[in-house]
């Protein structure tokens, strides 16, 4: 189901009985503390029993209400202001230990990513990059470390990589004027979902460039534009999200490209090597220590 829940709520509602309306009202009014409820939670919010709340997700759609509470926590990750998220956060860390806390949701994110990540669009993702005539990687605000990360391995294995971090939309698509059918180009995109990135994906898809897409959700608005999404699940934590899972699947796309051109690699990083130690741009072991 890739419908927003609140604009499925309205869709619904002269169809709700009286209970299942007093649900959806208190969704709609307070979806930024609702998503983060248990299904017995939200059911004393709304005067209603658990089975109703479970009934009510099902009567949506939802296979039950883990699948509808899911649903919600990305439409709150989608529409938050900062200081929106940063109330939510601290509701849900309230006094548990943090680094237990944020380590753990990380290790639950990994596990999700691993599950969602559709392998054959994962294959696709690398083999348009291993046959791009030029590569795009366009990550701004929050998502431009990884694009420079990724670019920095890319460097060093294909050629015409072109790392693409500018937050200014005219600069930005200014660096992107040239690009055409057969260049490939990977955009990151997650909540809250930068307009400059879109329109550059958008221009791209419209030149005739194939369209890579790591982002959080199918509900993300990146995937419009991509001809491959490979999904990455995220969190809040305070006013910062976590991109460990991105950072992980970017780790795994480096990977899969380095054991296609293992030869290049290994050709560029011996002569890498002999520049890094004429300059001495790393420490010699043994010395210094």
């Amino acid at each position: 189901m890739n419908e927003d829940i609140l604009s499925l709520l309205e869709y619904k509602m002269p169809t709700f009985s009286k209970g299942q309306r007093r649900i959806a009202a208190l969704i709609r009014e307070n979806y930024d503390k609702t998503a983060f409820l248990t299904a017995s939670q939200l059911g004393k919010q709304a005067g209603v029993s658990e089975s109703t709340v479970v009934r009510f997700a099902m009567e949506l759609g939802y296979e039950g209400y883990p699948q509808m509470q899911k649903a919600m926590q990305e439409t709150v990750l989608n529409t938050l202001s900062s200081m929106q998220r940063m109330g939510v956060a601290q509701d849900r860390m309230g006094n548990r230990d943090i680094i237990s806390t944020v380590l753990q949701n990380d290790a639950e994110l990994l596990r999700q990513t691993v599950q969602s990540v559709e392998r054959a669009d994962f294959e696709k993702a690398v083999n348009a990059l291993l046959s791009a005539k030029n590569i795009y990687i366009v990550g701004i605000r929050s998502a431009a470390a990884m694009a420079s990360f990724l670019g920095y391995y890319l460097q060093h294995m294909l050629d015409r990589v072109h790392i693409i971090t500018h937050t200014d939309c005219g600069m930005l698509l200014e660096q992107m004027i040239h690009v055409q059918a057969g260049d490939a180009v990977l955009a990151f995109s997650f909540p809250r979902h930068c307009t400059a990135t879109l329109e550059a994906v958008a221009y791209c898809r419209s030149a005739g460039a194939t369209v890579i897409g790591i982002t959080n959700s199918s509900l993300s608005p990146l995937t419009e534009f991509c001809d491959c999404v490979l999904l990455a699940k995220t969190d809040m934590v305070s006013v910062v999200d976590s991109l460990v899972a991105p950072m992980s699947l970017v780790n795994a796309l480096i990977v899969a490209l380095a054991a296609e051109k293992e030869e290049t690699l290994r050709s560029r990083l011996e002569k890498l090597e002999t520049i890094w130690q004429s300059h001495n741009v790393y420490e010699k072991n043994g010395e210094n220590l």
